[in-house]
């Protein structure tokens, strides 16, 4: 299998595990109606390079790094699923004045990339998922870096690709929703938000 070719098929699994819709498409989903495509497209990012990561890991075979995330199976659910909590609880009572307020500055946008990438990375089933893709996708005989390398910027390239598109339906259908509509979709949001945290929470006991 040639690089090119290695590339587009890594690309195209990258945009399958990103297309279903769950606890991180509906916070991006959320935050680019609330602040904008911007915002949307951060959280985009940071999944991405979170699934860029866990993609190295698996890649180049870093069995240390990998074992622990493993090892550590609970407490990462038990993280992950607090922080799904909290923010499905500050979606549910977000106010329109504090969208305003998160407009000002970079922040709310570096803010979201972060709990992006935190979220994805305390996902251990990720790098099993990686480490499956790999061994399927690896051309016969040694892997070498330049096989890993491709094949993690191919999952990378088709991840970012489903946000953008994400991002792209989500403004356009954005300026067409009242206030009280995106109201209503901020409970929804937090609600299933909370209720993906306590599955995680109970997934660490």
């Amino acid at each position: 299998m040639s690089l090119s070719t290695l590339f587009l098929t890594a690309a195209g699994v990258g945009l399958a595990v990103a297309a279903p819709v769950g606890p991180m498409g509906m916070l991006c989903i959320r935050r680019t109606l609330a602040e904008g495509p911007r915002a949307g497209l951060a959280i985009g990012l940071g999944i991405a390079c979170g699934d860029a990561v866990y993609g190295m890991v698996a890649a180049l075979g870093l069995v240390g790094i990998s074992q622990f995330m493993l090892a550590y199976d609970k407490p990462l659910h038990l993280a992950a699923g607090l922080f799904l909590v909290y923010l499905g609880l500050r979606t549910f009572f977000h106010t329109p004045t504090e969208a305003v307020a998160t407009l000002r500055g970079n922040g709310s946008r570096r803010r979201a990339f972060a709990s992006a990438l935190l979220l994805t990375l305390t996902n251990p089933q990720t790098i099993i998922m990686f480490a499956a893709l790999f061994a399927t996708l690896a051309p016969r005989g040694p892997f070498s870096t330049p096989i890993a390398l491709t094949t993690v910027l191919g999952v990378f390239c088709g991840s970012i690709a489903w946000w953008c598109v994400l991002v792209a339906m989500v403004t356009g259908a954005r300026h067409a929703l009242g206030q009280r509509v995106r109201q209503w979709i901020d409970r929804v949001t937090g609600l299933a938000l909370a209720a993906f945290g306590v599955a995680e929470i109970r997934r660490s006991i």
